[in-house]
């Protein structure tokens, strides 16, 4: 049985005000039993250490940058459509329940003929991944979800379709140059943080991984479902794309289309990505600038449009990189790609678009975002799933709540 969404407002590691018009419209969508469990004021934590040391490409990040490129970011108790559910257990009982086990390597005979994973397969490294989340509450607001979502999308946003070349299919970050990028400053924080599940699941490709680390992180967070399927295989350093196929936050609309559409976006879908800005912050250690976009960084919603398009904004006074600072709380930032949104006609309308309707920015986001995924994969990658993948479509997994409620 499908859960009702609980309700979630803002982070409890941010000391940001919440805008109660905002809270309140998202009543009725607000993200799963983990994110709610982010407003407890005892968080659940499934491990007291950081996150793993190093990465194992090759070459590791040259270190912190100030560049001006942007960030492209117990008890459970669950209401269910027939009434009310609890559920008691400790952490062994809820790992039984989603199947994620006590971790370590999958024995080789356990791994999928052929490394072609079923539904059931990818479920399972999707839910190590979700019971990872929160395992540093230092960690910025408390979650890599956002993190996440922003190697994700760094690693399917270089593609450039004259070419053909980046995307997902390779992931290339692990190798320097690509690792030492610029717009990757802090990226390392998501390849580490991911590596345990590839030690747990070795036929799991690196490429692969990453865009479902993205995909759990939106579930997860309050986001769409995003449909995604594997197919993607690793490349080696050679494959690395050139630097500056990322957006600059610093620039206007003119570079944002000149960015997309090497991508293949229209307008309507640039601004619909530029909603993930929903998730997380920028740090003045690795692009320079400093804050989050929203009231609630770990909450997946529009808010981001209504904030961009209702808040009066100011350029900041600071020593850092130019981007403008909310009149209402001084706590809240936007990127100067972020104002061309509002400063373009066609931009513009989007975002009121969005702003008035969530809905509507869910399922444009959900689709978008599944096609950034796959940016550069060739076909016949995801074809060879169709022996455990009948119906050839993108899998639909299921999130925390939708499994503990079942």
């Amino acid at each position: 049985m499908a859960a009702l969404r609980t309700v979630a407002s803002t982070s409890l590691r941010s000391t940001l005000r919440p805008n109660a018009a905002a809270t309140a419209r998202r009543s009725a969508q607000a993200p799963s039993l983990r994110a709610t469990r982010n407003l407890s004021s005892s968080r659940i934590v499934a491990e007291q250490q950081g996150p793993v040391k190093g990465s194992p490409p090759p070459a590791a990040d040259s270190g912190v940058r100030t560049n001006r490129t942007a960030l492209f970011g117990g008890l459970a108790i669950a209401v269910l459509a027939g009434g009310a559910f609890a559920f008691f257990g400790d952490r062994d009982d809820r790992k039984n329940l989603l199947d994620v086990g006590r971790g370590g390597a999958q024995s080789a005979a356990s791994w999928p003929k052929d490394g072609l994973g079923s539904q059931q397969d990818y479920q399972k490294v999707y839910n190590a991944i979700s019971e990872r989340l929160e395992i540093d509450p230092k960690y910025d607001d408390g979650s890599y979800g956002p993190v996440l979502v922003r190697l994700a999308w760094h690693s399917s946003g270089t593609y450039d379709k004259h070419t053909n070349t980046g995307g997902s299919n390779g992931a290339t970050m692990r190798f320097a140059p690509e690792s030492n990028h610029g717009a990757n400053a802090g990226l390392k924080a998501a390849r580490d943080f991911l590596e345990p599940i590839k030690q747990q699941f070795p036929w799991v490709t690196y490429s692969d991984l990453w865009t479902l680390g993205g995909v759990v992180a939106i579930q997860e967070l309050g986001g769409p479902k995003i449909p995604w399927r594997p197919g993607r295989s690793d490349r080696e350093a050679n494959f690395c794309p050139p630097e500056g196929r990322l957006p600059d936050a610093d620039k206007g609309s003119d570079h944002l289309r000149w960015v997309f559409y090497k991508m293949g976006f229209n307008d309507e879908e640039i601004v619909a990505l530029s909603g993930a800005h929903a998730l997380g912050r920028c740090h003045s250690d690795r692009s320079g600038f400093d804050g989050p976009w929203q009231h609630s960084p770990l909450s997946f919603n529009n808010e981001y449009f209504t904030l961009l398009l209702n808040e009066k904004w100011h350029v900041r006074k600071w020593d850092g990189p130019k981007q403008f600072q909310d009149a209402s709380t001084g706590g809240l930032m936007m990127l100067p790609t972020d104002m061309a949104l509002l400063q373009d006609k066609k931009f513009r309308k989007q975002v009121e678009k969005y702003a008035k309707n969530e809905e509507l920015f869910f399922k444009d986001f959900q689709r978008v975002f599944s096609t950034l995924l796959e940016l550069g994969v060739p076909q016949e990658n995801f074809k060879r799933f169709e022996p455990v993948n009948e119906s050839g479509k993108p899998y639909m997994l299921k999130t925390t709540a939708e499994q503990e409620n079942a």
